[in-house]
């Protein structure tokens, strides 16, 4: 017999609370999509209405070689318009990722009480967090999908409290991803006009946290998002895809065809990474890059992975217009900011496109 959650409540506590995630929820053999993971028609991820990226991915090997300014010029369009672009030949070995996909769908097959010991509050170090949706508690309609969240100190206690089923794989990718943040960091930061010391470019990459998100299968995936609408709060944030697919990102400015406003799909392209400009860069900007606004679609077909890396600055860190973008521009749109504020209003409220970047704009 199909499970039923008569009382909203109950529904809360078992995902929630206890700890069984959507996955436990679909694993009871869900036949439809209970009421408070229905999202309201306008937030509903319409596949027919997006466009499709045909974006090609950017080399970052051709960086080393005579193509290095065209490489240049694609990195900085991009990161001015769309806000995202997907890179190949980007440093981190392809059996690393594949294996990190697998380590992933390792984790999340584990039964609900083996996750539950990492759920906030009983987790036996800050640095690892498991659970569901993005603020359940803030939040309208819940987004379909599990998450574990590992923070980055240092290799040994990454590897003294991160899961023993990802930890090594999550590890290595993070080492060997955060080479090719900063490399594309320091490009980006010297087409504004601006050169960082090694200690600044750090400071605005120097908490580093590697989240693996799953998306059980859906029984009505036209009704619920994996993730809404919202951009990282941080520098740059890497993204390993599976071949499933899902991610959508919305059009900044008309470009090359595609409007303004409309939602256009990643497909995932084998061996790429994803790469997104987050609020802190273009705040560091003073606008001229912008976050990618981005979200997920859920399917019906096969459970899903994706694996971020979020490159932000240390809580203590001020944030603001580099003032040479200020001096260009002629006025700072954002004031400076302790960035550890600014995370905290981020986390504090449910996903709402990119108004979290209310919190440092100048009305």
């Amino acid at each position: 017999m199909a499970p039923s959650f008569p009382e909203s409540e109950a529904l809360f506590n078992f995902v929630v609370r206890e700890g069984n995630g959507v996955k436990g929820m679909v694993d009871l053999g869900l036949p439809t999509v209970p009421r408070q993971y229905i999202q309201p028609p306008e937030e509903r991820i319409d596949k027919l209405k997006s466009t499709l990226n045909d974006n090609p991915p950017i080399d970052l090997s051709k960086l080393d070689g005579p193509d290095h300014n065209q490489v240049v010029e694609a990195l900085a369009k991009a990161a001015e318009t769309l806000g995202f672009f997907q890179v190949v030949n980007h440093g981190v070995r392809i059996e690393l990722l594949e294996s990190l996909k697998a380590a992933a769908h390792s984790f999340f097959s584990q039964p609900p009480e083996k996750k539950a010991v990492y759920l906030k509050g009983v987790s036996p170090s800050p640095l690892v967090k498991y659970g569901t949706s993005f603020a359940p508690e803030k939040e309208k309609a819940l987004e379909w999908k599990d998450y574990v969240s590992m923070v980055y100190s240092n290799d040994a206690e990454a590897l003294e409290f991160w899961p023993k089923e990802c930890k090594d794989v999550a590890l290595e990718y993070l080492r060997t991803s955060v080479n090719m943040v900063r490399k594309v960091l320091e490009i980006l930061i010297e087409k504004l006009g601006v050169k960082l010391d090694d200690a600044e470019i750090e400071a605005l990459i120097g908490l580093k946290m590697v989240n693996i998100n799953f998306y059980p299968t859906c029984p009505n995936p036209e009704l619920t998002v994996g993730v809404g609408r919202h951009s990282d709060m941080g520098t740059l944030t890497v993204l390993l895809q599976d071949e499933i697919g899902g991610l959508y990102v919305k059009v900044e400015e008309t470009i090359d065809g595609k409007k303004k406003g409309d939602w256009m799909e990643i497909p995932p392209v084998p061996g790429a990474l994803v790469i997104n400009v987050g609020d802190t860069l273009q705040i560091l900007s003073n606008g001229k890059y912008k976050s990618a606004e981005h979200r997920v679609r859920t399917t019906s077909a096969k459970s899903r992975v994706s694996i971020p890396i979020f490159t932000i600055p240390k809580p203590t860190v001020k944030i603001g217009p580099l003032p040479q973008t200020v001096d260009k521009d002629g006025v700072a749109l954002y004031r400076e900011v302790v960035f550890g504020d600014y995370m905290n209003n981020f986390f504090g409220n449910a996903h709402e496109g990119k108004k979290s970047l209310e919190f440092a704009r100048i009305n």
